[in-house]
């Protein structure tokens, strides 16, 4: 196998790493916001006069305080992801860029042999072969 075969394998696992890091991404974004949707539900709940909440405030703003840490952490796990996705990114541009010199460099010598093919096939000035 050759270095352009070598790189080819290179460049798509490196896009599955990018891909893989993005979807780690969104989906720290996609819990954070779910940690903040129940904060605010509860933080209705215990505003409501009628709710069972009023009953134990202490164990209401506990479950609160610990949506919005769990939201505060999954914020955080989803900007390191960002910046893995960002460097995946970076990796994958530097594979592309040498697999592409690679596959110029094959194509030039695949074109280089070719012509000297045809000039060795071609008739010599004095007769001989």
């Amino acid at each position: 196998m050759d270095r352009r075969h070598r790189l080819a394998k290179l460049l798509i696992l490196q896009q599955r790493i990018k891909g893989l890091h993005e979807a780690r991404h969104a989906a720290g974004l996609k819990q954070a916001a779910d940690a903040q949707e129940e904060a605010k539900t509860l933080m209705e709940s215990l505003a409501a006069p009628d709710s069972v909440s009023s009953l134990f405030p202490g164990l209401w703003h506990e479950r609160i305080g610990r949506a919005f840490a769990r939201r505060d952490a999954h914020q955080e796990e989803a900007r390191a992801e960002m910046e893995k996705v960002a460097a995946a990114s970076a990796r994958a541009d530097i594979v592309k860029r040498a697999h592409r010199t690679a596959q110029q460099r094959h194509e030039r010598n695949a074109e280089e042999r070719a012509v000297l093919e045809i000039i060795e096939r071609m008739p010599k000035p004095d007769g001989s072969q």
